[in-house]
């Protein structure tokens, strides 16, 4: 416990926060990106600790959270289909789509199985050959080299009874659109460290210097965040936007070039919309010509499917910094994590599942 223990010491933390005392001035609103930092404030009460100018909000960093209704419903769909073998991360199956979710399919006697990893789904594609095996390919930057890699071996093996149903997204195009918001408070970012570790730190440069804003890639302990939140505080107060990087024990400036590169080959960059969001340009990666085949939406033909989010969750307006949970008139109410209207409630980085469990009172 020695590597977890050391980052969550509460006198160097308390001393950190002082210290952001000391240089704060005037008021300043931060975001974090990374639903695990959602659920690291929360938890620890990071933003206790901060003086009453600093404002912290949380942003659209839950790769589940803003997986879109209609590709729940498309995942729905295929699990659903007789001899499918649907496999996805656990985290998946109790969002909820329009009408059900990914557990009561399973629950009906749908072949729905938990993965740890996109490499398990090849794995059980060799195992069935008379039987069609998706996965489920959600996440950010950090996943991606993981899910490229199963497509990539897929084809190397021949699997013919494989594919994937992709909702990945891109953290750069999201924060660049909250920023290019009218109503856009935020002035400045801690940056998510493993997606850094996987991308680096270059893509954040020209946004820092257009907008003025300093981004700071950091860590998911309350020290890392607590280091991160010091670096935004001295930079907005010196008047400097720059990238800076407080993750230098896992994050590297240019990343992960093997990573980069696998990603690259196996996938696009393409348009791509957030659940609660809306479409954002060149925010997503979809399938590169050359592993066309694998594309269960095609297979399956359910790109079609459109759906509708309840007209009571305000989950798009917590993943944009705007609101907080405890605002939402659903919450711990009507949206509970036993019967979520929306994903920011029962995903393990959401922002309502962070509030329920550790701030309901």
């Amino acid at each position: 416990m020695k590597y977890i223990d050391e980052y969550r010491d509460a006198g160097q933390s308390r001393a950190i926060a002082e210290e952001i005392r000391r240089r704060t001035t005037r008021p300043h609103t931060i975001m974090e990106i990374c639903g695990g930092q959602t659920h690291s404030i929360v938890r620890f009460g990071v933003d206790t600790f901060l003086p009453e100018e600093i404002t912290l909000v949380h942003g659209p960093g839950c790769p589940v959270c803003v997986t879109p209704i209609e590709q729940i419903d498309r995942a729905i769909a295929i699990a659903s289909r007789p001899g499918v073998i649907f496999t996805s991360f656990g985290d998946m199956l109790r969002v909820p789509g329009s009408e059900t979710d990914l557990l009561s399919v399973r629950a009906a006697g749908g072949d729905v199985r938990i993965v740890y990893s996109p490499l398990d789904a090849v794995r059980i594609a060799r195992e069935n050959p008379e039987r069609e095996t998706v996965f489920f390919a959600v996440g950010f930057e950090t996943t991606a080299p993981a899910n490229a890699m199963a497509v990539f071996q897929a084809r190397e093996l021949g699997l013919r009874n494989f594919t994937v149903l992709v909702s990945h997204v891109l953290v750069p195009p999201a924060i660049e659109t909250i920023l290019s918001s009218p109503g856009n408070r935020v002035e400045g970012f801690l940056a998510a460290g493993h997606v850094c570790a996987v991308m680096g730190t270059e893509e954040y440069v020209p946004i820092a210097k257009k907008h003025r804003v300093p981004i700071v890639v950091t860590g998911f302990e309350p020290l890392d965040i607590f280091q991160g939140i010091l670096l935004v505080v001295r930079q907005l107060e010196e008047g400097r936007a720059e990238v800076e990087n407080a993750y230098a024990r896992t994050a590297r400036d240019e990343g992960n070039a093997a990573a980069r590169a696998l990603i690259a080959r196996v996938f696009r960059v393409t348009d791509r919309k957030w659940r609660g969001i809306g479409s954002i340009p060149r925010s997503g990666l979809g399938l590169a010509e050359e592993f066309a085949g694998f594309d269960a939406e095609t297979r399956f033909d359910v790109a079609s499917q459109t759906a509708e989010e309840s007209p009571i969750c305000i989950s798009g307006l917590i993943l944009q910094g705007v609101k907080k949970p405890p605002e939402c008139p659903a919450f711990g109410t009507v949206c509970v994590p036993e019967h979520p209207l929306g994903a920011t409630m029962v995903s393990s980085e959401g922002a309502c599942a962070a509030y329920y469990r550790y701030r309901r009172t």
